[in-house]
């Protein structure tokens, strides 16, 4: 039976209750908040900012800008993935 795991996690100076699922996933979110502060302390560092709000905004879209490269990345991946195989495909065709 899978028991519900509730944490708080720390971003930016503000504690978050959360509600997990496992301890796997307990994992996966602490890495998370860790990338999470330390690009927030980069931002603040080197820009002038004056709310945590722009802060977390610029984190936000730093993040999800990478994670839509990922996705064109691995779209591009498949597509030629796909092609090779279909070149293989030909390939053994012929000799068989």
């Amino acid at each position: 039976m899978d028991s519900k795991l509730k944490i708080k996690v720390t971003i930016g100076d503000r504690v978050y209750p959360l509600t997990i699922n496992s301890e796997g996933e307990e994992e996966g979110v602490r890495k998370a908040v860790k990338k999470i502060n330390e690009l927030i302390k980069k931002f603040e560092d080197n820009y002038d900012v004056r709310d945590k709000q722009d802060v977390m905004a610029m984190c936000a879209l730093q993040f999800a800008s990478l994670q839509e490269v990922k996705g064109i990345y691995n779209e591009q991946d498949g597509e030629a993935i796909e092609n090779k195989l279909r070149e293989m495909s030909a390939v053994l065709d012929t000799y068989l």
